[in-house]
């Protein structure tokens, strides 16, 4: 058992001796995350050995004694039986002096002294929020080169058509930060390039950056390329802001729409001011309000940033709302289908009153034409009619006033 299990050490030792780098000169550069092995020179490759082993790295505070025999480093390092010392996995922390003092079955003593660096090839840079055009004779962005997960820090530099563009303080300026990530320890780098392009020159320059990583026979990383447009400024016209819907007038809840026109090459940047106060947005043409409130009623206009002429403002346009009824009308007005019911009422009552009107009028001429007919003359044979009548009455109506029983 014991037997099998020393073969199996032997075993993975041998197969991280084949993947590791066995070395024995005084600077060692190991990547990170891979096996070191570090020789021990002049110890016996078989036990028993005479050997001591110590390192100074970020791991410790002064100078550590690795023990032959194991204990809790050995997932750190460890002492392998022929008296190589081996690291499983190099980090940053085992950054450091390594030393071995061996001494062979003659006594002779032989130190072997290690300074060991770690390394970490990032991925290719990569040129982030390229610029799309140029204009000549203004500072211009041209883009930032961004370099991650490196170790050592290392360098960035950039390239104009294939030559190497240093900073002059006057066309061409550089910005550069570097970031190191708490846990891992490896290097961010960042390049933001600034140029002013001549008047007359290159139509399409061509920019690229690349990542140098500061070591011996270590190649550089190159980004892509970048061609942006050196153009030719196009005067800023006269900025306009158009409103949907016209006019600016919106049901509580509705939405507005505010579209800034700047016609200029290249396309200026647009921001937004309400009642004389720019707003914090990031530059945009187009401005929606998807929902109005109250707080959102004012005056607003768009002001246009060009980088080669003075900012120009729009004509203000007033945003409101105005509440609206049951069926959507505007309070105190009537839409078209009221104006037309409303209008058929009165027309209606008009009518009705016409008639009434008639009708009043026909009545008051028949009593009038029956009036005139009983105040028409009797005739002379009427006349002596009516007048026997009466004589003839008047002894009836004594005879019966003077008889008695």
């Amino acid at each position: 058992m014991a037997a099998r299990a020393a073969a199996g050490t032997w075993v993975l030792v041998l197969s991280l001796w084949g993947a590791a780098a066995a070395v024995g000169g005084q600077n060692v550069t190991a990547r990170i995350g891979k096996p070191l092995v570090l020789n021990c020179k002049g110890a016996p490759k078989k036990p028993p050995q005479q050997l001591e082993w110590k390192l100074n790295t970020g791991r410790t505070e002064a100078w550590k004694v690795l023990s032959p025999q194991g204990g809790p480093w050995d997932s750190v390092a460890r002492v392998l039986p022929n008296g190589s010392l081996l690291l499983p996995a190099v980090g940053i922390q085992d950054e450091g002096t390594f030393r071995c003092r061996a001494r062979n079955r003659h006594g002779k003593e032989t130190k072997s002294t290690y300074r060991v660096g770690v390394y970490q090839i990032p991925g290719k840079p990569e040129i982030v929020d390229p610029a799309s055009g140029l204009i000549p004779g203004v500072p211009n962005k041209v883009g930032t080169c961004v370099s991650e997960g490196g170790y050592p820090a290392g360098t960035l530099s950039w390239h104009l058509d294939g030559k190497p563009l240093e900073p002059d303080g006057k066309g061409v300026a550089v910005q550069e930060q570097t970031r190191r990530h708490p846990e891992t320890g490896l290097f961010t780098l960042q390049s933001e390039l600034t140029v002013t392009p001549a008047r007359v020159g290159a139509t399409r320059p061509t920019f690229s950056c690349s990542f140098s990583p500061g070591l011996p026979r270590s190649k550089a990383l190159h980004a892509a390329p970048i061609q942006p447009s050196v153009w030719e400024p196009v005067p800023l016209g006269n900025v306009q802001l158009v409103v949907e819907p016209a006019g600016g007038t919106v049901a509580p809840g509705g939405s507005v729409t505010l579209t800034c026109e700047a016609p200029a090459q290249p396309t200026p940047e647009i921001h937004w001011v309400k009642d004389g106060a720019r707003l914090s947005l990031p530059p945009s043409p187009v401005l929606l309000l998807p929902e109005v409130r109250p707080q959102d009623q004012g005056t607003y206009s768009c002001v246009a940033m060009h980088p080669s002429h003075e900012p120009q403002e729009s004509p203000a346009v007033s945003i409101s709302i105005v509440e609206t009824d049951e069926e959507g009308q505007a309070a105190g007005s009537v839409g078209g289908s009221g104006l037309g019911t409303l209008a058929l009422a009165l027309g209606t009552l008009a009518g009705l009153g016409i008639a009434a009107l008639l009708t009043g009028v026909i009545v008051w001429r028949r009593r009038q034409h029956q009036g005139k007919e009983r105040k028409v003359p009797e005739s002379q044979e009427e006349q002596e009619e009516r007048a026997g009548l009466n004589q003839s009455e008047v002894p009836e109506t004594a005879g019966s006033s003077t008889g008695g029983p």
